[in-house]
């Protein structure tokens, strides 16, 4: 997988460290709420504000969400201790963060993308995520604003950092990483993995080299909290490096911060090494050592990840998919929606049909889709299926399945949806055919295209009710007609 436009005999190495919140009901060493969107520095308390004689307790429902998702990337669960990583920046009020630095609980593992290229993860480790600090004036970056407000609120929220080797090659698949990593964090429900809401932040270790070389200095780009501005910063930030290069320039290690409205990554500061940190063992804290028979009972607890979700989808469908197919499973997956397709097939409806239903129609009303009754769409599955409902019939009464509910049939009477008979329907596509005889000519000389164009007629004449197969189905008797 490589990026349209990247310079020839140019090569990216890229590895991510992505940062998820957990969905803990408080922090991670204190009772105050884990809550978005609260007024500022209301979810506060000596623990999270770093307060003299404050005491850090862990919780355990961090430590179980932490290690749902080692299970899920297939890591080794180990004991693990707590350090603490020391900076001076206002948004972490006690000048140190609670981090894990060369014992963390999840090593190793594994993540496979959909199009079957793995991505190694070298560790997914516990720390407490940092306060918010918003810049006013100016550009809104700290050079140009003319003062700051910080918000705790976020102070001592649970984090999980997962780390991946640098096996990613292009910013397409960077952004296929995210994505299904964002996947696996909400299958196990450790996270909700909304980057709008800064509970998902990637972080990009960018480096370039020419192929055959070893590796290149590497610049991180921090805080991305879109797939759009991660796959925009890797890029911008491959070429600038590959310019640099060949103007016979040195890139300089650094962290840079991606502009999105400039489109491009801006120097931040100078690349912090481990030792820059001072990490030592947290005084406050005993070592995490989760037994076998917990790691056992969280590992058990996990259902299907979204790979094994979208082979089962795969799998309905005989196993060999359209490329437009695979798009379906994907979004269907992604929407957390393929028991609407596997309970409709189970009842006997068409699996292309109801995966292309549910990718389309289902997905557009998400929220409605808890109240779709699986008997109930199976039937209209099965009307449109066997002729009796048009596609477009067929999706206005979906529609309607959706807000009110009721029977399929009912609904298609009560709009004044039915199938066309034989005989109308022939009638209506010789009108179509006499109206169009430059398109009509190139249809029997063979041109497929035109196809479309009579079909798309005839449905237009017909308001819709004309079933897409039965007027392909006509055309086809009438060409094989005329050519005898």
């Amino acid at each position: 997988m490589s990026d349209v436009g990247l310079a020839p005999d140019w090569e990216m190495v890229i590895g991510l460290e992505v940062h998820c919140e957990l969905a803990t009901r408080t922090k991670l060493f204190c009772g105050c709420p884990n809550v978005f969107g609260d007024e500022p520095n209301t979810n506060v308390c000596p623990v999270c504000l770093g307060l003299p004689g404050s005491l850090p307790v862990l919780n355990r429902q961090a430590v179980e969400l932490a290690m749902r998702i080692g299970a899920a990337l297939r890591c080794e669960i180990r004991p693990s201790i707590f350090h603490r990583k020391n900076y001076f920046y206002p948004d972490m009020p006690k000048d140190f963060q609670i981090s894990q630095y060369d014992a963390p609980i999840n090593l190793g593992g594994r993540l496979e993308l959909p199009d079957g290229s793995v991505v190694r993860i070298e560790r997914a480790h516990i720390e407490e995520d940092t306060g918010k600090t918003t810049h006013i004036g100016g550009t809104g970056r700290i050079g140009g604003a003319d003062y700051a407000l910080v918000d705790y609120n976020r102070a001592g929220v649970p984090l999980v950092e997962i780390v991946s080797a640098p096996d990613i090659v292009s910013a397409a698949q960077a952004r296929a990483y995210a994505g299904e990593l964002r996947s696996i964090l909400v299958a196990t429900g450790a996270s909700d993995g909304r980057m709008e809401e800064g509970s998902m932040r990637v972080d990009a270790n960018v480096s370039v080299r020419r192929a055959g070389e070893g590796l290149g200095t590497r610049c991180e780009i921090k805080n991305l909290n879109s797939m759009r501005s991660l796959t925009r910063a890797i890029g911008f930030e491959a070429d600038r490096q590959i310019a640099l290069l060949e103007a016979g320039d040195r890139v300089v290690q650094e962290t840079r911060h991606w502009d999105e409205g400039q489109g491009r990554t801006l120097s931040m500061r100078s690349k912090e090494e481990a030792n820059d940190y001072r990490y030592f063992p947290e005084p406050d804290l005993v070592p995490l050592a989760p037994d076998s028979h917990w790691r056992a009972e969280v590992a058990a607890s996990l259902g299907p990840m979204p790979a094994a979700r979208r082979a089962a989808l795969v799998a309905l469908l005989g196993g060999d998919p359209s490329p437009a197919q695979i798009d379906q499973v994907r979004s269907v997956v992604a929407s957390d929606l393929d028991d609407v397709v596997t309970s409709a097939c189970e009842r006997g409806a068409p699996a292309p049909l109801a995966l292309a239903r549910t990718a389309n129609e289902v997905a557009a009303s998400a929220e409605r889709a808890p109240k779709l009754d699986p008997e109930r769409f199976a039937k209209l599955l099965l009307l449109e299926a066997g002729g009796e409902l048009s596609a477009t019939q067929a999706k206005d009464v979906l529609a309607e399945l959706l807000v009110s509910g009721g029977e399929p049939a009912e609904i298609a009477r009560s709009m004044g949806l039915e199938s066309m008979g034989d005989d109308a329907l022939a009638q209506a596509v010789a009108e179509v055919v006499a109206a169009n005889p430059a398109q009509w000519e190139k249809f029997l000389a063979g041109d497929q295209k035109v196809s479309g164009f009579l079909t798309g007629q005839v449905m237009r004449a017909t308001g819709g009710k004309a079933n897409g197969k039965a007027v392909a189905a006509e055309l086809a008797r009438l060409r094989s007609a005329a050519n005898t």
